[in-house]
């Protein structure tokens, strides 16, 4: 391989935007036209424009309907994009705007509506479905007709269609089939004639079919047939791998040849002689094309391929490997992100994406394919920075702990060191929840080991604990520290919740004190004594999360006292009626920001919740946001920024949002955008003042223009003076106040509105 194009991201987004942060590591079809490249990924699409050698993105944070791409295909002649999503509901790009057609998505048949192949005719795109043709009017933006061509009309998958100056043809799964391009009604099966089983093409599936000036190929058991005359000749057979895709470009037809350690793209003309093989830098091709005399290969690991006289470039957006599965967190400004996971029954997935870390407008990802070492680490699930210089420690469900440099080297600790291997299962060290105490030692969650609970001090030296009730399977995940430096230990398969106190003397096992936390009055009073996550937030109190909601534990200082601490249960009015807070709801992660807000994660999508959980101030779905899907695993926020990421099972996505941090000071303050420019429509964040603090707007001779409380360390103003009017251009002063103390000039706002 050559060279790369990978570009960075844009850089964070203002106050009330989105961004996505997908994968685009793997490509799964190409197309071409207009002068630029589309390809797409499993999640979105993304375009290189030839003129001006650069990538866009193109996602639901910029007006697709949907994450999740099955295929693309250009129609030149009229200038648009098709996009068939996963869920059968397809989107057309225009220039500019987007035109949904949710139809096939939206039919309640019981069937596979999956579309497997697009193909672009008369400014109609035909798309093979699992269930017949499926034929969309790309003038009108609709579906135009349904053609049922399997035996007796019963559906059938096609898996491939064409045109030659006489017929349409279909690759099915019965075989290939054509009809006349005048026949008056081509959704009639009776007008389909069956070719596969006669004149030299086998019987069986199809599996493709093109025309290559005018010929026509059909692809059936790995193997390639030209249509000569009313014969079908014999015309290429892969010796080795399997053939994923044949595509057509000008007189010349490639063959994408997916093969472990061999790989390639056959490019043969008409004749069948082969005048490229392209191999080098090529791991899983999906598809090729032929554009603006260069090869273009959409490849399974490698992204986007160009290929010419020898030489082959990488066109990738920058982008984690894969979607995060496991937890994710930012320290000083960096995002880490998991990818690692586990089922219901904590049971390890195997998954080998490894942990992807975002700074600077940067995606690096380490894994086995960037660190060959870490071949036998799967499965991460917990993530710690490290406060002594904010490397990362990261926790396998398997394979060990990780501990990855700022310099990239990489340590792992398995049966070399202290941790314990699994009850069950001694070749499986699982780590699955690490954070670091306030003197920098790193508290292990050892999931499965007789001694579930471990250190790693500061100065290197290990320290086991025991946990004195009986835990299914010793089973310990997320941990966390509250104010008092104890350690609330989330134990999964149904335990409940742990609160450990070492009393502050890791080496004197005799003070140290534990508090079992369940359902019932007495007994910690959870909601549920499935725990799936805790937080604290600024009062310290511990927010637990379960599969039936959410318990407050109020009081940490008094957990060991005569009169212990449950949890408090909170209760929300909905209309006229009063519900526990998150009832039946799976509350998966927690996450507090600047102004002390909950931000939770479930199945149905993000709440944002006030600092007391009495009020719903957000709730972001697929319906009302661009959160890619209402199944969400995890969150992160940047609290200097108020960037709050979300993991959902569609990838990452993120929302800047209008809290951040408190500072100590408001000598640091920073207005954005600043200058504001004409037909501004968002909102401008004045961040990196004191918690809480009051602002003011004002013009330069002192007169009022709006007031406001910032929210925790950043305050947002729309532009508007407290009448609504938009101000005129200018410059205006922010003053700040806290406690009642005496205004302080922050900074200056230039706006300017025409």
């Amino acid at each position: 391989m050559t060279g790369a194009l990978c570009e960075a991201q844009e850089g964070i987004p203002p106050v009330g935007f989105w961004r996505e942060h997908l994968p685009y590591r793997t490509a799964i079809d190409v197309a071409a036209g207009n002068n630029k490249i589309y390809c797409a990924s499993p999640f979105s699409v993304f375009s290189v424009d030839l003129s001006e050698n650069s990538i866009h993105r193109l996602s639901r944070i910029n007006g697709l309907s949907e994450t999740g791409v099955r295929a693309i295909s250009y129609d030149e002649a009229g200038e648009k994009l098709l996009i068939a999503y996963t869920s059968s509901n397809i989107d057309i790009i225009y220039r500019n705007d987007v035109f949904n057609i949710p139809d096939i998505k939206r039919d309640n048949i019981q069937a596979d509506k999956t579309v497997y192949n697009i193909y672009p005719f008369h400014e109609n795109f035909y798309l093979s479905t699992g269930i017949g043709i499926m034929v969309i009017d790309a003038k009108k933006y609709e579906v135009k007709d349904t053609w049922l061509i399997g035996h007796a009309g019963n559906y059938s998958k096609v898996n491939g269609f064409t045109t030659d100056s006489l017929f349409y043809y279909a690759a099915t799964e019965e075989g290939l089939k054509r009809t006349l391009l005048n026949t008056a009604n081509p959704g009639n099966f009776a007008n389909w004639q069956l070719l596969s089983g006669a004149n030299g093409l086998p019987a069986g599936a199809c599996t493709n079919v093109v025309n290559v000036r005018g010929s026509i190929f059909a692809m059936t058991n790995d193997s390639l047939f030209r249509l000569n005359g009313s014969n079908w000749v014999f015309f290429y057979s892969s010796s080795a791998g399997t053939i994923a895709n044949i595509n057509t470009a000008e007189n010349k037809i490639l063959i994408s040849v997916q093969e472990p350690g061999s790989s390639r793209v056959m490019v043969l003309d008409i004749n069948g002689t082969v005048t490229e093989n392209i191999q080098g830098g090529i791991s899983l091709p999906a598809k090729a094309l032929s554009y603006q005399n260069f090869y273009w290969v959409a490849d399974r690991n490698n992204s986007l391929l160009r290929y010419s006289a020898g030489n082959i470039q990488s066109f990738r957006p920058g982008s984690p490997d894969s979607i995060a599965t496991g937890q994710m967190l930012v320290a000083e400004g960096i995002f880490f992100a998991s990818a690692g996971a586990v089922n219901t029954q904590w049971v390890a997935q195997q998954n080998g994406n490894g942990i992807y870390k975002f700074a600077g407008g940067e995606w690096t990802n380490y894994n086995v394919r960037t660190i060959p070492s870490l071949d036998s680490l799967k499965d991460f699930i917990a993530l710690a920075a490290d406060p002594s210089d904010n490397s990362l420690w990261a926790g396998s469900f398997g394979g060990g702990l990780l501990h990855v440099k700022n310099d990239n080297s990489a340590e792992i600790f398995k049966q070399n060191s202290f941790l314990l291997p699994d009850a069950f299962d001694l070749s499986s060290y699982r780590v699955a929840g690490l954070f670091f105490d306030g003197e920098e030692n790193l508290w292990i969650s050892n999931y499965g080991a007789p001694q579930p609970l471990a250190v790693r001090k500061k100065d290197g030296q290990w320290k086991r604990f025991s946990v004195p009730v009986f835990l299914n399977e010793n089973a310990v995940a997320q941990i966390i520290p509250d104010d008092l430096n104890q350690k609330w230990i989330v134990s999964p398969k149904g335990n409940g919740l742990l609160c450990f106190n070492d009393n502050n003397t890791l080496d004197d096992l005799t003070d140290d004190r534990w508090k079992f936390y369940r359902t019932g009055s007495g007994f910690g009073n959870l909601p549920s004594n499935n725990v799936l996550c805790i937080a604290k937030d600024k009062n310290g109190f511990i927010w637990v999360g379960t599969d039936d909601g959410v318990g407050v534990i109020q009081c940490p200082q008094f957990v060991f006292s005569t009169t212990g601490c449950d949890a408090v249960l909170p209760v929300v009015q909905q209309g006229n009626f009063a519900g526990y807070l998150f009832k039946g709801e799976e509350v998966r992660s927690i996450a507090v920001d600047g102004a002390d807000r909950k931000w939770i994660a479930t199945r149905n999508g993000i709440f944002l919740i006030s600092p007391d959980g009495e009020k719903v101030i957000y709730r972001f779905t697929e319906d009302n946001s661009p959160l890619f899907s209402n199944d969400v695993r995890s969150i992160a926020i940047d609290g200097k920024t108020g960037e709050v990421y979300f993991g959902t099972s569609k990838g990452i996505c993120s929302f800047r949002s209008t809290a951040t941090e408190g500072g100590k000071t408001n000598n640091n303050v920073l207005v954005f955008p600043n200058p504001v420019p004409p037909g501004y429509a968002g909102v401008i964040a004045i961040r990196g003042l004191v918690e809480n603090a009051i602002v003011k707007i004002t013009e330069l001779d002192g007169r009022l223009v709006y007031q406001t409380r910032a929210l925790g360390g950043q305050a947002v103003w729309n532009g508007k003076d407290y009448k609504g009017k938009r101000i005129s251009s200018g410059v205006y002063l922010v003053l700040v106040s806290y406690d009642n103390r005496s205004e302080n000039f922050a900074t200056k706002i230039v706006f300017i509105s025409k």
